[in-house]
């Protein structure tokens, strides 16, 4: 049992220690990981450093990504210039006259929270207000035999009530003119956040020719596999990446990790190659066609004692009235105390009554009225006679019409291939401003995204996590959100401090115990009895030695020699014998706290009566003794 609560002891004294040095870890790198904002050289080259403040331990040096390998495009907004983007100057379709034009605010600024000393990024600014603004790719990009990697940035700074944060890859088309760019551009792919009260969604969206008629129609992902609450909400950075592989995979990466995978075929809605077949729209069921799989058996009969008619409840035959119940005072009787008003008119609102109030009598009797007796469920009640069911001899099956070949089926085993991409768009409508948006790349190859982002989102990330609050500083905020939460604080942190209290506490050993019970501890009144009876044990002492001398002095003189010497001998041996005994008992006297005093006095008495030198010397052998 000792050794089990030894080692429960150490188990939480283990976790406390683990606990308080992550505590002390976590604050240490809070301490070296902060960032100040530095001043931004308008004047500065897009390569050039800018430092944090020089106080700071840990100093972050941002400088703009540049991107390497295959890019068809990339933005990273730290010119402070909208010089390669294009405003929309347009109307939206099928909208309002004050809100159908593309009137929304775009500025290029840093972020609110957490910000890198010299990043900036692209801001939507008005709420409640159609956006839109396009930039050109630096070469089209086409279908082929490459993966298609678009990444970019998002920051909901305020949060997001309703609104999206999706980008829209232009299909390339002579028609193409990013001033009239519009809901109804074609585009070959949309990607990215929106969210509409609790629907929170990732789209990807691509619009697939139909190899027949050439129409386009939009094809959309399957929802992600992750609870996309956090990233609306903690008004963080978040990095947002689409692969789209040749072989009609693809997946999506939110902060590199991926949230959804799937299949250009088989993972999308609606599916890309239409069903072989298809039900014929001629086809109609036939008028004897008999789809009851259970039928009412036609030669049952209802039996005779069925009695349909019986009430569901009948009166109960055993209740009794109450005593006191008054049948002939009504519940509810005129108010005496009503007038009736002066502005009525009899003619035009009839006779007057006064209102109905309940019955003064009523209020100390158990009831007023006629008395009814309390209804219960009948037991002869069995309701509509119905014929039990059994199978039907003539079911033929639930009936559907028949399969026909699909007069528009056909077969896209490469839905990759869509139509090239000339142009990346934002076209939004948001309820919510300030969303950010920044480093924007599209590339063919996924390291060459992976390196743009450990240059510029990965600061972003470095910031953020070494301005978060403490460990502590976030359950008091929590609990602010949630009060019921400092129930449960003060259970996890009392609860392991009152069973160590309960179980490491150091308990008395056994062995105090068995101390105890063996030798008890003797009180003041015990020891001074014992004094007492010491005392009165010498003072019998010294009265008996001197009654032996006054023996002594007055026995014969004259005996017989040799008689005396024999009795004397034996008195001697006797008297030594008792002396022997006498000193066993006063050690097993002095050992239990006894006295010896009465066997002493008999010893001598009887020392005494012998005749002879043989009582003196065993008297002068005591007195020896005693001194």
């Amino acid at each position: 049992m000792k050794l089990r609560w030894g080692w429960t002891c150490l188990l939480l004294l283990s976790v406390a220690m683990v606990t308080w040095a992550q505590e002390e870890e976590l604050d240490d790198d809070e301490e070296e990981v902060q960032v100040e904002d530095g001043e931004v050289d308008s004047e500065a080259d897009d390569s050039s450093e800018v430092k944090a403040d020089a106080n700071v331990s840990f100093q972050v040096t941002y400088k703009t990504p540049v991107p390497t390998g295959d890019v068809f495009f990339s933005e990273t907004f730290d010119d402070g210039f909208l010089s390669s983007w294009t405003k929309s100057k347009t109307m939206k379709e099928d909208a309002d006259e004050d809100i159908a034009k593309y009137d929304g605010k775009w500025e290029v600024e840093a972020l609110k929270e957490n910000k890198v000393p010299g990043d900036l990024g692209l801001v939507l600014k008005s709420r409640a207000k159609h956006h839109a603004i396009a930039a050109s790719l630096n070469k089209p990009y086409v279908f082929k035999d490459r993966p298609l990697v678009v990444q970019y940035e998002v920051n909901f700074q305020d949060g997001i009530d309703c609104g999206g944060a999706y980008i829209k890859l232009l299909s390339d088309s002579p028609d193409l003119d990013l001033e009239q760019f519009h809901d109804r551009t074609p585009y070959s792919i949309m990607f990215g956040p929106d969210k509409c009260g609790e629907d929170y969604k990732l789209h990807f969206i691509f619009r697939h020719k139909n190899p027949l008629n050439k129409d386009f129609e939009e094809k959309h992902a399957k929802r992600a596999d992750t609870d996309l609450r956090k990233v609306y909400s903690d008004k963080k950075t978040h990095l947002y990446t689409l692969v789209l592989n040749p072989d009609n995979s693809y997946e999506i990466f939110i902060d590199q990790s991926s949230v959804s995978k799937g299949s250009l075929l088989t993972d999308v809605i609606p599916p890309v190659n239409p069903p072989k077949e298809i039900d014929d729209p001629k086809d109609s069921k036939p008028d004897d066609w008999d789809e009851r799989a259970k039928i009412p058996d036609p030669e049952a009969v209802k039996p005779d004692d069925w009695d349909e008619d019986a009430p569901a409840m009948v009166p109960d035959p055993d209740a009794i009235k109450p005593d006191g119940w008054l049948d002939d005072e009504p519940e509810f009787v005129p108010d005496p105390t009503a007038i009736k008003p002066d502005d009525w008119d009899e003619e035009m609102d009839g006779e007057w009554e006064a209102p109905q109030v309940p019955n003064p009598a009523c209020q100390t009797a158990p009831g007023c009225g006629e008395w009814k007796p309390p209804t219960i469920n009948n037991p002869q009640y069995k309701g509509k006679w119905k014929a039990p069911l059994i199978d039907n001899p003539n079911y033929q099956g639930v009936w559907s019409p028949r399969k026909i070949l699909n007069p528009d089926y056909f077969e896209d085993l490469e839905p990759f291939k869509m139509t090239p991409i000339r142009a990346v768009g934002l076209e939004l409508w948001s309820m919510t401003s300030d969303i950010y948006f920044d480093n924007f790349i599209i590339t063919s190859d996924k390291e060459v995204a992976d390196r743009w982002a450990a240059d510029s989102w990965g600061l972003k990330k470095l910031v953020a996590s070494a301005n978060e609050p403490g460990v502590f500083s976030q359950l008091t905020l929590a609990a602010e959100e949630r009060p019921w939460l400092w129930v449960i604080y003060i259970l996890t942190v009392g609860l392991p401090i009152g069973l160590g209290v309960l179980f490491c506490w150091p308990k008395k050993s056994d062995d105090d115990y068995v101390y105890k019970k063996i030798d008890p501890p003797k009180t003041d009144d015990v020891e001074e009895e014992e004094e007492e009876e010491g005392d009165e044990e010498e003072q019998e002492k010294g009265k008996q030695e001197d009654q032996d001398i006054e023996e002594e002095v007055a026995e014969p003189a004259v005996e017989n020699e040799s008689r005396t010497d024999d009795e004397s001998e034996a008195a001697g041996g006797d008297s030594a014998k008792k002396e022997d005994e006498d000193e066993d008992e006063e050690e097993e006297g002095s050992k239990s706290n006894d006295t010896p005093s009465d066997d002493e006095m008999k010893d001598a008495d009887e020392g005494i009566q012998n005749t002879g030198d043989g009582h003196k010397q065993a008297v002068r052998k005591r007195r020896v003794r005693k001194d």
